[in-house]
């Protein structure tokens, strides 16, 4: 019999900094929308959940360096580049 192993999907307890860019505002803010609602609804309490917005896609690296090196947080990066593709990156 094969065995499985599944993880939980609970987000308790920890902390999310969500960076994601100005430009494409329209769509990043569905993104952002659509990141805080799921973990949300994985039991992450809004109070942990932190969203930092910067001009454009270039400045996302930075920003994400700088919560790694400051905050003991799970970052997530959204941007929308301008020939319509998403980057989507998920650091622990």
């Amino acid at each position: 019999m094969i065995k499985a192993i599944e993880g939980k999907y609970d987000g308790k307890g920890f902390k999310f900094a969500i960076v994601a860019s100005r430009s494409n505002d329209f769509i990043t803010q569905a993104l952002i929308g659509g990141a805080v609602d799921a973990l949300v609804r994985h039991n992450t309490a809004e109070k942990d959940i932190d969203v930092f917005k910067v001009p454009g896609a270039f400045e996302i690296p930075l920003v994400a360096q700088k919560l790694a090196l400051t905050k003991n947080t799970m970052r997530l990066s959204l941007s929308v580049l301008s020939s319509g593709v998403l980057r989507l990156t998920l650091t622990l």
